[in-house]
């Protein structure tokens, strides 16, 4: 009886500002069946630090995320003024 933990991760990608979504599969296998599973999920914005993260993510992040899209995201941010509602 060997039980076994095995994380496996799936990627989509969403949007204008090709968000990342990203699912993390922990599987429980007993004797090479599995006997129980959770996911967890995590999301990644075009300015996020991914530098902790898997290659896979870095890689996806690098390709995606380019100059153009990283300002188009950080121009549809609101501004300071405009959270405040200040004139």
């Amino acid at each position: 009886m060997a039980l076994e933990k095995k994380k496996t991760y799936d990627y989509e990608v969403r949007g204008e500002y090709k968000c990342i979504q990203e699912r993390c599969k922990t599987s429980i296998e007993e004797d090479g069946k599995e006997i129980s599973f959770s996911y967890h999920r995590n999301s990644f914005m075009p300015d996020a630090d991914v530098s902790g993260e898997s290659d896979e993510l870095k890689a996806l992040a690098g390709a995606l995320w380019t100059d153009e899209i990283k300002k188009a995201y950080e121009d549809s941010k609101p501004k300071p003024e405009e959270e405040s509602g200040e004139d």
